[in-house]
């Protein structure tokens, strides 16, 4: 790997955090009410834009980096492809599913935004 690549996932992944750090912010504010609190929730699972949220969106990435362990994988036995299949599949289905059903809690009727 080529060192210029590795900085830039590095500056990647800190500007990653630092977004994160700021919708933790947001969801930890005092004056949070449960209309703003709903439409995060949704916001991190359903976008506007393709490829449809936050959840999809890190799903994807590890889908992309699966599909080029089994490329790499020395034995192609699958020990470094099939976890990151799966943390793709938790992070879309799982992660996701739970965010929606938390909306909903918070919601049933889907009118507060």
């Amino acid at each position: 790997m080529s060192r210029t690549r590795l900085e830039r996932i590095r500056a990647s992944v800190g500007i990653a955090q630092l977004a994160l750090q700021q919708i933790e912010d947001d969801l930890t504010a005092e004056d949070i009410d449960l209309a703003e609190l709903t439409a995060i929730l949704r916001e991190l699972v359903e976008d506007a834009d393709p490829p449809s949220g936050l959840l999809r969106s890190l799903g994807q990435m590890l889908t992309a980096a699966a599909r080029r362990a089994e490329q790499v994988e020395p034995d192609r036995d699958g020990d470094a492809s099939c976890p990151l299949h799966e943390a793709a599949e938790l992070i879309t289905d799982t992660a996701g599913m739970r965010l929606i059903w938390a909306a909903r809690a918070l919601d049933p009727q889907g009118v507060a935004e």
